[in-house]
């Protein structure tokens, strides 16, 4: 089954009581039993829920994996991840990522006992010269949020296998359609369904899909133990969602496509990171493992000025000033001020985090009304 099937009937079946096409919402908390052990597959929904069970085989299924894992938010996916190590072991991790993996990292996870590396990743001996006996998990973005640098996830793999350490990748920007980190060699893929997966900024949520049966056992005893799963309502709304991830993306990558190239030639743009560019740092990788660019772009003025970039966010119309990234409406956002605020400034600068960093996802409305809305914000 090719991708854009598996979209609309990955992991999928009709219902078995009377045939619905889309899974039935089943906004139950308990089943009930003919004896004590005895259910139909369902006896608690933080446990087991159908229609979040449905949504689980539609992630494990475009993304070519073998076992889902639906979670209420993104953090929540990657709390789970790390709650698999233990005091004393060690994380590598991208240094350009999101404020709040960020935030759980060194504000929540170092307090006990696990040790954060947060590195340059543009090439594997980079990933390697870090790794030591207590090292664990490689946790790699890419593209990474919010300057798009791009990492070779087949050369990670390479140092975690070589050195018996999970590879994660968040892959909540690029999404399957463009790139399916499990077949490049990660051991865990995780997505911010909030923002691709859903489109819509209608519900919250996160997954973790995997291949090992070992590693998805111990998921599945976390997700159930800590209970942080979504209820049936938005696993519903996701699974709706994923129906046109297809066509949204391919719309997502075209329009940002036209917008990368209009901001580059910009006269009052200094800088334009999008890894379509043949001149983006790892470009070949980009295009080696992407099967396009996505609509993701950060950019900066002439002057880097702070006071220019929030005239612009304010000024937009089309593009709205948000948090978030991924609808099929056009978002704008300040990445010093709003996602990644709980970096530190000389940390967030030291990435290119810089207070006139203007951050877009370039939604699938007409591009000529969205460049017309840039035009007239920047002037």
């Amino acid at each position: 089954m090719k991708f854009n099937t598996k979209t609309i009937h990955g992991g999928q079946e009709h219902d078995k009581a009377y045939g619905a096409v889309m899974p039935p919402i089943y906004q139950t908390s308990t089943y009930a039993q003919s004896t004590p052990g005895g259910h139909k597959g369902f006896e608690y929904s933080r446990t087991h829920n159908p229609t979040r069970k449905a949504l689980e085989n539609s992630f494990a299924s475009i993304e070519n994996g073998k076992h889902g894992f639906a979670f209420a938010s993104g953090m929540a996916a990657i709390d789970t991840v790390i709650k698999l190590l233990k005091p004393g072991d060690e994380v590598i991790s991208t240094n350009d990522l999101y404020g709040g993996s960020y935030r759980l990292f060194t504000k929540v996870f170092s307090k006990y006992g696990i040790k954060f590396h947060f590195i340059g990743m543009d090439n594997a001996d980079k990933i390697a010269s870090y790794v030591n006996e207590n090292t664990k998990l490689i946790w790699v973005e890419t593209p990474t949020n919010p300057m798009m640098n791009i990492i070779d996830i087949k050369a990670a793999s390479e140092v975690a296998k070589a050195n018996n350490i999970l590879l994660g990748v968040d892959n909540t920007f690029a999404t399957p359609y463009l790139q399916r980190p499990l077949d490049l060699g990660a051991d865990i893929v995780m997505h911010s369904a909030t923002k691709y997966l859903g489109g819509h900024s209608d519900v919250v949520m996160g997954a973790l899909v995997v291949n090992d049966d070992d590693l998805a056992e111990e998921i599945a005893f976390l997700q159930n133990s800590s209970g942080g799963v979504p209820g049936p309502q938005d696993s519903f709304l996701m699974l709706r969602g994923i129906k046109t991830l297809h066509i949204r993306m391919q719309r997502h990558s075209e329009n940002g496509k036209v917008i990368a190239e209009y901001l580059a030639s910009h006269p009052k743009i200094e800088k334009v990171y999008w890894p379509g560019f043949e001149s983006h740092p790892n470009h070949d990788v980009a295009k080696a493992q992407m099967d396009d660019f996505g609509g993701m772009i950060s950019f900066v003025t002439k002057g880097n000025s702070y006071e220019d970039a929030i005239k612009i966010v304010e000024k937009l119309k089309i593009f709205t000033l948000a948090e978030s990234l991924g609808g099929v409406e056009s978002l704008a956002g300040h990445p010093a001020s709003m996602t990644h605020a709980s970096i530190p400034k000389e940390e967030r600068e030291k990435t290119g985090v810089v207070d006139a960093l203007i951050r877009l996802s370039v939604g699938i409305e007409d591009v000529d009304d969205l460049i017309a809305d840039l035009e007239q914000a920047i002037g």
